[in-house]
């Protein structure tokens, strides 16, 4: 069966350039649930540096994929007004798209494959990409949200979320990161070379766009390399 390892870098939008009505929706709730002028300097830190987890107030800057076979892959960025040319490294190809080019190319890819395989891709990479997509006018080719789990997922587009499969469904007290299983599986973490999730936007802002495509490379191969362990021990 033909497998694909998916991941995505997402950005949000600037808070100051949103208009009064998104601002006053998205922050009405903080003065009636903090005590403080500082408690609620913080909770609005927190939700302009959050706008990038939800579709509707971020977008998406890069998107992973992982022939897990082939053993090769591709990432396709954003880089808005850079010089920067499609190139090639350790069987990773970069290209550069804009966002709705990106949603395209992934849904052309993914109809090529039957299985998918993702970290927490159900309840933020796949939800975030079918609403982007819908935003932008783009129709998603493979259902991956269909039936969480993996007896009743359809034969065309099953999903492995590993997050899912290694708490075992929510049984696991403690979900854990992909840092976290990496680092305990003896697998190379994603933030080996000093760079996170929470700083995808910031890299962003500083153009720094290779920076986020690498990023998204370690996320891929530490998901890839995670699966092999869940099939190899877990899976049953």
């Amino acid at each position: 069966m033909s497998k694909l390892v998916f991941d995505i870098e997402t950005i949000g939008e600037d808070f100051d350039s949103l208009d009064e009505t998104t601002q006053e929706s998205l922050t009405r709730w903080v003065k009636k649930l903090t005590q403080s002028e500082e408690e609620a300097e913080k909770q609005l830190l927190e939700i302009k540096n959050g706008l990038c987890f939800s579709p509707l107030t971020g977008q998406i800057a890069a998107i992973g994929v992982y022939d897990v076979e082939k053993d090769k892959g591709a990432v396709y960025f954003q880089a808005p007004d850079a010089d920067i040319t499609d190139s090639e490294e350790d069987n990773i190809k970069f290209r550069v798209l804009g966002e709705k080019e990106m949603l395209e190319q992934f849904w052309n890819l993914a109809q090529k494959y039957e299985e998918f395989i993702s970290f927490n891709g159900r309840t933020f990479d796949v939800p975030y990409l079918f609403l982007r997509s819908a935003i932008l006018g783009v129709r998603p080719t493979k259902n991956l949200m269909a039936n969480r789990y993996l007896s009743s997922q359809p034969k065309n587009a099953k999903h492995v979320d590993l997050l899912d499969q290694l708490t075992f469904y929510g049984a696991v007290r403690r979900k854990g990161s992909l840092h976290l299983f990496s680092r305990a599986f003896g697998i190379e973490s994603p933030k080996a070379n000093g760079v996170s999730g929470d700083q995808v936007g910031q890299l962003f802002l500083e153009k720094r766009f290779f920076d986020i495509a690498r990023y998204n490379v370690g996320d891929l191969l530490a998901t890839k390399k995670l699966f092999e362990k869940w099939e190899k021990f877990v899976k049953f």
